[in-house]
């Protein structure tokens, strides 16, 4: 009986570890700097994240009805159990043809107070909405009677696969990211807010990535979480690898009957979040977000005329730095110690695009209009025809 029940537990983690969707790592993508245990935002302590994913419908488009591909993602700094437990934090945009609720105060105050939650473009006010209810029913200010905040809520735009005008994304939708939210592993590709999300020319969607370095013998982490929408084919660049030069003429989007719009090739969206345990302040904080776009830019962002590139970075350490009635006292590293994390900042973010793509699966979506997933074969081939893999 015991040999039995081994054998099945054994069964049950070799079908576990097949199930598991390829990494840009796991096809040979090589990147600089050594990830965490998960290779996630996750790996910053207390950070969760959880999605909801809504996908129903094929065929024409019928605006209210479908077809539907898209979600929402939700991140909590400190994770949801720990209520209200505002981090510093700050914000930076490349280009803002875009929305970040919420960031006027995370710049006056220098705190997020709030998780971030990621949607598409026209459900950011019901996710707003959505949060604000939460925060009253579970009682997310502990007691506060009078209390008032600015939930931070992030989009980018699917309307070229989602029925975007038909208001899909409800209550039970936000609240279902929030009660999936957790540590650890973290699914990626079509998932959450970036289920029905483009991105340089393939299906796009959400990625993850972290680093773990040294300072003065102390070890960090910093993790990021892109929702990935953006770019043109021909700069997509892997491993300094023209990527997207190699596969111009191969799986190209198909739109079928695509909406009315001005849109231009490169245009689109990204969203970055940046998770540290690193003691920063506000100020540096806005100078890890700065440095967001360098990764972008590495695997071929432009930051495009039509393109919302907006980006936030927050620091989970100095928990108790946030006090309404006493003075308090915080640490921070210096800023001749930074360059550690600007550089796993700028690896996170590129390796978490790249992550996105390659989990990505193809998508047909309103009108039979497709976004085709990165062929994994092919990239392969481009990356040994350029020696970044060995054959």
């Amino acid at each position: 009986m015991k040999r039995i029940s081994i054998f099945i537990i054994t069964l049950l983690l070799c079908f576990y570890s097949h199930a598991q969707k390829p990494r840009a790592r796991d096809l040979g993508v090589p990147f600089v700097g050594v990830p965490g245990l998960n290779n996630a935002i996750t790996d910053v302590k207390g950070v969760e994240v959880g999605y909801s994913t809504i996908i129903s419908g094929e065929g024409e488009n019928v605006i209210g009805k479908g077809p539907i591909r898209t979600g929402v993602t939700a991140i909590f700094p400190r994770g949801k159990a720990k209520k209200f437990s505002p981090v510093y934090a700050n914000w930076y945009s490349l280009n803002g043809n875009g929305e970040m609720t919420g960031t006027t105060w995370v710049t006056e105050s220098g705190f997020l107070e709030t998780p971030i939650m990621i949607t598409n473009t026209n459900s950011v006010g019901e996710v707003r909405q959505a949060v604000l209810k939460w925060f009253v029913d579970t009682d997310w200010y502990r007691g506060e009677n009078w209390w008032y905040t600015y939930p931070v809520v992030a989009e980018t735009y699917d309307g070229f696969l989602n029925d975007i005008y038909g208001f899909h994304v409800k209550e039970n939708h936000v609240l279902e990211a929030i009660k999936n939210a957790s540590s650890g592993k973290i699914a990626e590709g079509n998932v959450g807010g970036g289920t029905g999300m483009m991105c340089l020319g393939f299906k796009g969607g959400t990625g993850t990535s972290s680093r773990v370095f040294e300072i003065n013998d102390t070890q960090y982490t910093v993790g990021a979480l892109v929702q990935s929408n953006f770019g043109a084919k021909r700069n997509l660049s892997i491993a300094g690898v023209p990527v997207g030069i190699e596969l111009k003429d191969t799986l190209n989007y198909e739109y079928k009957a695509p909406p009315k719009s001005s849109r231009q090739e490169g245009d689109g969206s990204i969203i970055v979040i940046v998770a540290t345990d690193v003691p920063l302040l506000p100020h540096q904080l806005k100078r890890i977000a700065q440095r967001i776009p360098l990764g972008v830019g590495i695997v071929g962002g432009r930051g495009s005329n039509g393109s919302g590139d907006i980006f936030l970075a927050f620091s989970t350490a100095n928990e108790k730095a946030f006090n309404r009635g006493e003075m308090t006292t915080v640490q921070t590293m210096s800023n001749d110690l930074l360059m550690p994390v600007f550089e796993a900042t700028v690896q996170v973010v590129e390796e978490a695009i790249i992550n996105a793509m390659v989990a990505a699966e193809t998508m047909e979506g309103i009108n039979g209009n497709k976004a085709h997933a990165l062929p994994h074969d092919l990239l392969i081939e481009t990356l040994k025809k350029y020696n970044r893999i060995e054959d």
